[in-house]
Parts: structure tokens; sequence; C-alpha cells
């Protein structure tokens, strides 16, 4: 039987925290494929399980892509429709999200075709890193990711946490 749903819930038997888990996707973990000379890239069927067969990919901060599935996307989308107008940097904000995002379909293979703008964007020409974020995926050049990523200063990076609640 899958412990799956309210019953689960109000019975007792899952706690908050949970059944909290068992509505947000996270993802994780960390995964090296080649884009070939189309463009096209597996993405990890860890990933396709939860991202399902179309999902959006955008610009990202830090030199890399950002992948939502569709859900995560539209909320996104709604944060972004209620930024004021009148601020120069929404409008900017939204632009930069936006204009660079595409609708990806996963071929048989498990491929997705990456635009040339987003690949271009990324520094991504053969090598990528594809690593989950929680509610996103990101998508990296090999370059980009392990240049950016270097953890010498994590001490300090995780006395900075304490001021956000981690």
């Amino acid at each position: 039987m899958v412990r799956s749903g309210r019953k689960w819930w109000e019975s007792g038997l899952i706690s908050p925290c949970c059944q909290y888990m068992q509505v947000i996707s996270m993802f994780m973990g960390e995964y090296n494929h080649t884009v070939d000379a189309k463009g096209r890239l597996i993405v990890p069927s860890k990933f396709r399980e939860q991202l399902g067969e179309e999902f959006v990919v955008t610009k990202g901060l830090d030199g890399c892509l950002f992948v939502y599935d569709n859900d995560e996307w539209k909320a996104l989308e709604e944060k972004l429709k209620s930024l004021p107008l009148t601020n120069t940097n929404a409008r900017k904000f939204s632009r930069f999200f936006l204009a660079g995002a595409s609708s990806c379909e996963v071929d048989k293979q498990g491929r997705i075709l990456l635009p040339a703008v987003l690949r271009e964007h990324a520094g991504i020409d053969k090598d990528a890193v594809l690593v989950g974020v929680g509610s996103r995926i990101e998508i990296w050049s090999k370059d980009a990711w392990t240049a950016a990523n270097t953890y010498d200063d994590m001490e300090e990076i995780a006395e900075a946490m304490e001021g956000l609640g981690i």
C-alpha cells in the first residue's frame, strides 16, 4: 500500500514534515553529460521523472541555465507579473528570465534541444553538468561549474547563512 494522500496525513501515520516533502519535489544530485553537435542534452532519468515530458529552461544567474517544472515556472511567472512595471530593476529582471525562456520537450532518447541562445549564455559547448538545487535544476558548462564551485570558503559561507536561518 502506498502512503500518500490525506488519509495517511489525518491518521497521523506520516508527520507534517513528511507530507510536505511528498508534495514538494526536490531536485538533488550532480550529473555530467555531453551536448551533441545539434545542441541536444540528455536529461538524467531521475530528473525526467520529476520534470515530466515538458518543462521550461531559461537563463539563470551565475552564468548557468535554470530548469523549472511547469508548476514552478507558473509560480515564477505569477511573481514576475506582480512586480511593479514602474521599477526599472523589476523590468530588467523579468526580461532576463522571460526573454530567454524556452519550453523543452524530452525526445525518445531522453534528450532536450537547448536553444543556441541558452547554450551561449551558459558557455556550454560540449560538456555540461546538471545539478539539482531544490525547486529547480541548474545546467552549467563543466568549466564554469568547476570554477564556480570551489568550497575553500564554506566556513565563512556557513556563518553568513546563520543570519538567513540556516
